[in-house]
């Protein structure tokens, strides 16, 4: 299913790859915060959300470069649509802590 070039199924795994590493990433944080091997201490607010979101939004490299060396040129159209407009809302989300 997944080896098809496609721009419906990039849109779908471009939009699916990050909302699913946004909660493994959220879990495995907080996994290391109960075993006290992480803390916030000394970090700016909202670091945690905003980096686990970020890391989110680029875990849609790994399919990109995927497609790219299989020459699925559709479906890396269709990763970048998500991509792109995930990056705008993160960014437009966290004016206020980036810009001051």
């Amino acid at each position: 299913m997944l080896r098809k070039d496609s721009l419906p199924l990039g849109l779908l795994i471009g939009l699916l790859v990050p909302f699913v590493s946004y909660a493994v990433l959220l879990e495995l944080y907080d996994q290391l915060a109960a075993q006290q091997l992480i803390s916030d201490l000394g970090m700016s607010p909202n670091f945690r959300q905003r980096t686990i979101a970020l890391l989110a939004v680029c875990a849609n490299l790994a399919p990109f470069v995927y497609y790219n060396r299989l020459r699925y040129f559709n479906s890396m159209r269709g990763l970048v649509f998500p991509t792109v407009l995930l990056a705008v809302v993160w960014l437009f989300y966290f004016r206020e802590n980036l810009l001051g």
